[in-house]
């Protein structure tokens, strides 16, 4: 795989060749009690709040009869309670879809952090003592090649985190890290990767979970 220059510190992304409707699906996690209140959380280990296990269930709707060839999860309980409570069996858990570490901003709200660094965004600013865009983007990079090696044996599902979902995206169409700010990605949405014409693209983008309007 070749790599061309993105024009924001790291290389970007270039897809492997996917047959046209090969498919690679994102769940990002249920609802967290930081994740309702909007506090970062990267490392800390938080389950599900009873809505979020409600949506979790949700899922099951949008994912409806698939049967996967590959289950990756982040390690965190909140995104693996949300696979499980899906109806998806974990092929193995990887610290390559943890959220984006986030240093000394874990647990603290954007309004919070810009209190002290006015118009912050993670997008932008990055944060102190987490991770770098770069590492974000190798971890991404990784994932998605991996994810793409077993696409024509079936669908793939990621189960994972809000930014690191979004990085996700912006990495398989070949954007920087920072295009993941245009990409919002709900509690309990999906997405889907998927090609056309030997081209990746995104097929869907912040599906609904069934139980947003419950």
């Amino acid at each position: 795989m070749t790599s061309v220059k993105a024009g924001s510190g790291e290389p970007a992304f270039v897809a492997p060749e996917l047959a046209d409707g090969a498919q690679i699906w994102l769940l990002r996690h249920g609802e967290t009690e930081w994740s309702a209140s909007g506090q970062h959380t990267s490392t800390t280990d938080l389950p599900l709040t009873d809505a979020g296990e409600r949506q979790a269930r949700g899922l099951r709707e949008l994912i409806g009869d698939l049967s996967p060839a590959l289950v990756l999860s982040s390690p965190r309980e909140r995104a693996v309670a949300t696979a499980r409570l899906a109806g998806l069996r974990v092929d193995e858990t990887t610290e390559d879809l943890a959220e984006w570490n986030y240093g000394a901003y874990e647990g603290r709200t954007t309004s919070h952090i810009r209190d002290d660094v006015p118009d912050w965004s993670i997008w932008t600013h990055g944060v102190p003592a987490g991770e770098t865009a770069e590492q974000v983007a190798a971890r991404a990079d990784r994932v998605l090649t991996r994810a793409a090696a077993a696409a024509p044996d079936g669908p793939v599902v990621l189960v994972g985190h809000g930014h690191f979902s979004r990085v996700l995206g912006a990495r398989w169409i070949g954007l920087p890290v920072a295009g993941g700010a245009n990409l919002l990605l709900s509690t309990a949405a999906t997405a889907i990767l998927s090609a056309q014409y030997g081209q990746p693209v995104l097929d869907r983008w912040n599906l609904p979970n069934p139980t947003a309007e419950s």
